[in-house]
């Protein structure tokens, strides 16, 4: 059954032209993202060491050569004030800024399904619980508790880990809130009721009848949720709350590039760059899968209709 719902899932996917640009895009990335160390070593450079001949240190630091010290060593430039090589950093930096977003998706959706199933499924004190609880989460800002765990956090502590713990630990309200009100949908269809008048635990009742007509919803709202992560990753290690140098990720790199826009403005425009691409391509491909998850459209694909669009009625041969 899953493997034919899947079939069809990536048959509608297939029909979208821009859902295959997308996915072609982020494959392309993962690929240059994994790839970082090989690629790395064919240019012959890292993300770390310090080329201090490359700037030039009457100008504060600014990159000796053309366009930010782009040369055949140099492929995209070198960074300003520290001379390290901007097409390294870049790579790693696509690591840490896709493994934050991935990871806090993973942790979002987990602890978001098992909250609103319980809700729905836990009766009236559980639910009045759990939803008022995720009514604070949704409330906390960021900011303020990503500030008070890195001044409680030992410094040695893996940043990447942080950041996944602190995005999927604060924001997974949004889930928990829409398995909830689908659950509360499904407990009332006929097949659900059957299991329960047949002795099926509340449990028993949600693993085998609604998480497999909520994978839909949840597999929407998690396709979503990725590229919000990038942009909040970005955003916390652009305030500071980040990884740390010599480690690199876009919205660090970003944060060190303010200062030289004017000098050299290819050290601000790559990273923005990078980021604006994933950040499109990743919402375009979730908005790809909501369009063929969703039964209307699966209706109109079934008849042949235009995709996106309302079929036009057949003129009539009677005048």
């Amino acid at each position: 059954m899953t493997t034919r719902h899947d079939g069809a899932l990536w048959r509608r996917l297939r029909q979208r032209p821009g859902a295959a640009v997308a996915a072609a895009g982020l494959a392309l990335l993962a690929l240059l993202a994994l790839a970082a160390p090989l690629l790395s070593a064919l240019e012959g450079q890292d993300p770390t060491t310090y080329h201090d001949d490359l700037i030039d240190s009457a100008r504060g630091g600014v990159p000796l050569g053309p366009y930010g010290g782009i040369s055949a060593d140099h492929w995209l430039g070198v960074e300003p004030g520290t001379g390290r090589d901007l097409f390294a950093r870049l790579l790693y930096g696509a690591r840490i800024s896709l493994m934050v977003a991935l990871g806090a998706t993973v942790v979002q959706v987990l602890i978001g399904v098992t909250v609103g199933l319980a809700a729905a499924l836990g009766g009236r004190f559980a639910d009045t619980v759990l939803s008022r609880l995720t009514d604070v989460l949704v409330a906390l800002p960021m900011l303020v508790c990503g500030v008070a765990l890195t001044a409680v956090v030992p410094a040695d502590f893996p940043r990447p880990l942080l950041l996944v713990a602190l995005i999927g630990l604060l924001n997974w309200g949004g889930t928990s809130r829409i398995v909830r009100a689908h659950t509360l949908t499904l407990t009332t269809l006929d097949h659900v009721a059957a299991a329960r008048l047949g002795g099926s635990g509340p449990w028993r009742v949600a693993r085998r009848e609604l998480l497999p007509a909520l994978a839909a919803p949840v597999l929407t709202y998690a396709a979503l949720l990725v590229p919000t992560n990038i942009v909040i990753e970005a955003s916390l290690s652009f305030l500071g709350i980040g990884v740390k140098p010599p480690t690199s990720s876009w919205g660090q790199m970003l944060s060190t590039a303010t200062t030289w826009f004017r000098a050299d403005p290819l050290y601000v425009l790559l990273p923005a760059a990078c980021l604006f691409v994933t950040v499109l391509a990743l919402t375009a491909l979730g908005d790809a899968v909501r369009a063929a998850l969703d039964p209307r459209e699966r209706s109109r694909l079934r008849v042949g209709a235009p995709t996106g669009r309302r079929a036009r009625p057949e003129r009539s041969a009677t005048v």
